[in-house]
């Protein structure tokens, strides 16, 4: 994110404009939109602009720029057809460390317009950094189209009560109480035009939120899936949004991460094979101390809490201690590595049954029904199971597995960093040293990898 998306209050600050065009004139509008005090310098400008400064309250300076004008100005644009002249604006201002912008010269610019979409105080920009502005109007339009034109007098109505709630409800309450006024009867009735039945609604509401004892906390048990935002479900983004603090560990993705909500507290409890950074039993009674204190907590797992996510210890001692709790499952990151990578779980010719195997069992040994492995016509994955490759491949083969069964690692699965190493489940450790293969990996022992060449889509 090379530009920080910021918000000026510009009420009669002066803001001096270079240029007297069309280009100008749109710039100068959305800077009177803001009421600030237009100050232009050209040769000469177009009416609409010479109305905008008139009604501003600002100047019209008749000739060309120079560096003294930018003395007692808070911003600066730069809109000319003169590429050196708009350069020196731009050299000017930030010699004196103010904003300013050159129109179609991002590299000048210290300060970008976004694509606006305008309901009243609520202001929604959309800014690709100067990089596509036409990608960011065709964003404006789409999201026109989603907001009601009415939702400028519902944020209207909550600056007229914002003191009057903040004054009624703790800051725990306000979120929840704003949020019920936002998604309830009262922007209907706003929308329908009787704005005085919905601020007498919003006043009963408040005063029952004031009679009524606070609700305790609650924990969102929540799988975000094996990497790709894309595919969590609409649940879990809900709740991610919903949450005063999370929970997460080190395999959930940064892109995923970023969907919960900014201001929510967020800690790190992530696990490494032989490394905790907080042990379990920390983190399951976290869970409960953190909900005690009245917060929605997100605990935020990699994949799906229940498939080698421990989920069902967590929400084990939540139960003991009587926190309410809900869960909502991901996609597991055998369904989305295996998806991803082309090679399909199941398959009439290949393979009728699938089986889900943790590559490190809670005390660290690897003890497994290897017999059971090796059925014929069975696909075999395996979490978390890299650093004991050699050892889960040596027992396949010495209970009855083919050394030539084809086998798969797929590293950092449905990311944009995904990488699928293919051989067999004899050459397989090599394969992982030769490519230096990383966790997150995940290993697929079956017929079914044989179809990867075909099937493969996602690079």
């Amino acid at each position: 994110m090379r530009y920080l998306p910021l918000a000026f209050d510009l009420r009669n600050r002066p803001c001096l404009v270079v240029g007297g065009g069309s280009i100008a004139t749109r710039k100068a509008r959305l800077l009177k939109k803001a009421e600030a005090r237009l100050l232009v310098v050209a040769p000469d400008i177009t009416d609409e602009l010479r109305q905008l400064v008139l009604a501003s309250g600002g100047e019209y300076i008749v000739g060309r720029y120079h560096a003294d004008l930018l003395k007692n100005v808070d911003m600066v644009v730069a809109a000319t057809a003169d590429g050196g002249v708009n350069a020196q604006v731009s050299a000017d201002a930030q010699a004196l460390r103010l904003p300013v912008n050159v129109v179609d010269s991002p590299d000048l610019c210290t300060f970008t317009f976004p694509s606006i979409v305008e309901r009243g105080p609520l202001t929604v920009g959309i800014s690709s950094g100067g990089s596509a502005p036409v990608l960011a109007r065709m964003l404006r339009a789409q999201i026109e189209t989603l907001l009601s034109p009415g939702l400028g007098l519902v944020a209207e109505l909550a600056g007229r009560m914002r003191a009057r709630v903040k004054a009624a409800l703790p800051e725990a309450r306000r979120k929840d109480f704003w949020h019920w006024v936002f998604s309830g009867p009262i922007v209907g009735q706003v929308e329908r035009g009787h704005s005085a039945d919905a601020e007498q609604t919003l006043l009963r509401e408040l005063q029952r939120w004031q009679d009524t004892p606070a609700p305790g906390g609650e924990v969102y048990l929540v799988g975000g899936g094996p990497g790709d935002p894309d595919l969590l479900t609409f649940r879990a983004l809900r709740l991610m949004q919903q949450a005063d603090v999370v929970l997460y560990d080190r395999l959930v993705s940064t892109e995923v991460l970023e969907l919960v909500r900014r201001d929510a507290e967020r800690i790190y409890v992530g696990k490494k094979k032989q490394f905790h950074s907080v042990p379990q039993d920390d983190i399951n009674q976290l869970l409960v101390d953190l909900a005690k204190e009245g917060k929605k907590v997100l605990r935020l797992k990699g994949g799906d809490p229940f498939v080698f996510g421990r989920g069902g210890e967590e929400i084990d001692r939540l139960a003991e201690a009587k926190i309410p709790f809900q869960v909502v499952p991901g996609i597991t990151a055998a369904i989305g590595c295996s998806a991803y990578s082309g090679i399909p779980l199941t398959h009439r010719d290949y393979a009728q049954s699938v089986r889900f195997i943790t590559g490190h069992l809670k005390q660290g040994d690897l003890v497994l029904p290897w017999q059971e492995l090796v059925t014929p016509n069975q696909t075999v994955v395996f979490y978390m199971g890299l650093t004991g490759l050699s050892t889960i491949a040596e027992q396949l083969i010495a209970h009855g597995m083919a050394p030539d069964m084809p086998a798969a690692l797929v590293e950092k699965g449905t990311t944009v960093d995904q990488r699928v190493v293919v051989g067999t489940i004899a050459s397989l450790p090599a394969l992982a040293e030769e490519h230096k293969v990383e966790a997150p990996a995940l290993t697929i022992v079956g017929g079914v990898v044989n179809l990867r060449e075909k099937l493969g889509w996602f690079q």
